[in-house]
């Protein structure tokens, strides 16, 4: 129950950055990398902002990680992301050697984390990430609906 708890404390964190893309017009997904109780990385969806498709909340959260330890390898580090990751950023998880992935809720059109494939834990690769999937579910779900609600409405 005590790891729930700290998993539900980060995924917020996750969800305040989700915010952050929200509030700019960006889809809403926001992430965290942590490490020894602190966070080291943070990032929200700039896709649009920047008109560049990677950037979104793990990668930027990863290389803002990867700078701030002074290493690529991200080991004991666990990062936190309110969807579940596309195939691009399960590929950085993996590359980057992250122990572990906690996301909020599935993403039916992209999820390499299980939903549509599993690139996170596939056996050839040399590293595996394990997974922790549903923290916050509900919340995460909802943020994402609610915007591209509002969004579909804006444009009718």
């Amino acid at each position: 129950m005590e790891d729930m708890m700290v998993h539900e404390q980060w995924m917020r964190a996750a969800m305040e950055e989700a915010k952050k893309a929200e509030a700019i017009g960006e889809v809403p997904i926001g992430a965290v990398v942590v490490r020894d109780g602190q966070i080291i990385g943070r990032g929200h969806n700039l896709r649009e902002t920047t008109l560049d498709s990677t950037a979104h909340a793990e990668m930027i959260a990863i290389r803002e990680a990867s700078s701030a330890l002074g290493a690529w390898r991200l080991l004991d580090c666990t990062l936190y992301v309110t969807l579940e990751p596309c195939p691009m950023c399960a590929g950085a998880l993996v590359q980057s050697r992250l122990p572990r992935v906690v996301y909020g809720t599935a993403d039916p059109k992209a999820g390499c984390a299980g939903t549509l494939m599993n690139l996170l834990q596939e056996p050839r690769f040399n590293h595996r990430v394990d997974i922790i999937e549903g923290v916050l579910q509900e919340e995460c779900a909802a943020m994402l609906t609610d915007f591209f609600r509002r969004l579909r409405k804006k444009k009718s």
